[in-house]
């Protein structure tokens, strides 16, 4: 998983520079990676190969084997528990007045098993964004209420087709933090001012290790057959966060090189209690970092995605749209994140200290496969 990772990486750096703009952030680069996946799917050679160079992925086949370990390792739902619940979804949602190649409908019911349905893009755009929504919400457990917004009617009206993918994450710590040791303290800003925000406190020993110029901490969930953490990338320095950012983007492999592998006593452990919600245009952001061909209304090569070559020739992706949140306290972690793309025709101590009282950047990631589900920055816990 290594190669996708830097992806993760690479994605999670464009973003902050370019849509964060000094915001809290968290997003899943599993649920844009799989959406991009089922594009490069239904697409003639020059656009799939695009897709598959920007994921870092030397074939089609390559590309599956990696989705198939995602699905199977990080994505399996294990057992009914309450203390661990991890789903994926995957829709589609096609007009009525166009049928699905049946080889391209095979895989989003086969590899993807996603739900196909047949809508009136035209006539019945409301129903179309009202149908979407309530999936969402579905698939993230009420979380993402609303993924597109009432007044994209007339867009949704040019649309032939519409995929989306749906992640939703709860895990409850290995080791829960006992809410009596909660307290306020302050938590420094990059500007140099503070806010007051409920830290949790734990003094049990923790998976934690320093190294120049930054510590990396694990937080275990609860286990089944797949092991969840959480990391927690904390610099230094306050105002270390951009400079790590720059380290971390710089050296291939490095969120798989940095892993906390044993256990240390600390005098010192604190890290707040956060909850916030992020959106964002993935298309733009996708665009800018040089994947251009599925977005060319000229026509974005989409032409093995639908039963007719003269409407195939026309289709590009409009935009695709991304949003995610996520909650974090004593108890554990709850996390969800849909992706939609809309498809239209032309037209010095003796023991360290870990206290998270300064931007850091974090990742929920399922150990034995790599795969990363969230990833973020928290610049501010106060802002939800």
């Amino acid at each position: 998983m290594e190669k996708q990772n830097d992806v993760v990486v690479r994605l999670a750096k464009h973003v902050i520079d370019t849509v964060a703009e000094g915001s809290n952030l968290v997003f899943s680069p599993t649920s844009i990676n799989v959406l991009l996946s089922i594009i490069a799917a239904g697409s003639c050679a020059t656009t799939k190969e695009q897709i598959l160079s920007f994921l870092m992925s030397p074939s089609t086949e390559h590309l599956n084997t990696v989705l198939t370990e995602i699905v199977s390792v990080a994505l399996a739902d294990g057992s009914e528990r309450n203390d661990l619940s991890l789903s994926t979804a995957n829709g589609a949602w096609i007009d009525k007045s166009l049928p699905l190649k049946l080889s391209f409908k095979e895989l989003l019911e086969n590899s993807y098993k996603a739900t196909c349905s047949q809508v009136d893009f035209f006539n019945k755009p409301a129903d179309v964004i009202d149908e979407v929504n309530t999936w969402s919400e579905d698939h993230t457990n009420g979380l993402i209420k609303q993924i597109l917004s009432k007044d994209s009617i007339e867009d949704i009206r040019q649309s032939t087709l519409i995929l989306a993918n749906a992640v939703y994450f709860k895990g409850a710590w290995s080791e829960k933090f006992d809410a009596r040791f909660t307290k306020d303290n302050d938590f420094h800003l990059l500007d140099g001012t503070s806010v007051k925000v409920p830290f949790m406190t734990s003094h049990k020993d923790q998976y934690l290790r320093r190294y120049d110029g930054f510590q990396v901490v694990r937080l275990p969930y609860v286990e089944d057959q797949r092991q969840f953490s959480m990391y927690i990338y904390l610099p230094d320095a306050s105002d270390g966060l951009p400079t790590l950012l720059e380290k971390i983007g710089s050296e291939p492999g490095f969120l798989d090189n940095h892993i906390p592998d044993y256990q240390i006593e600390l005098d010192a452990f604190r890290i707040p209690k956060f909850k916030f919600t992020f959106d964002f245009k993935a298309s733009d952001v996708l665009e800018d970092m040089g994947l251009t061909c599925p977005f060319m209304s000229t026509g974005g090569g989409l032409t093995e995605m639908v039963d007719s070559p003269t409407v195939g020739a026309k289709l590009y992706v409009s935009k695709i749209l991304h949003k995610s949140c996520i909650e974090v306290d004593e108890e554990g972690t709850e996390a969800a994140a849909v992706s939609v793309g809309v498809i239209r025709p032309q037209c010095l101590r003796k023991n360290p200290d870990f206290v998270a009282d300064h931007p850091f950047l974090f990742t929920v990631r399922e150990d034995k496969s790599g795969v990363i589900l969230f990833m973020g920055q928290v610049l501010d816990p106060s802002k939800h």
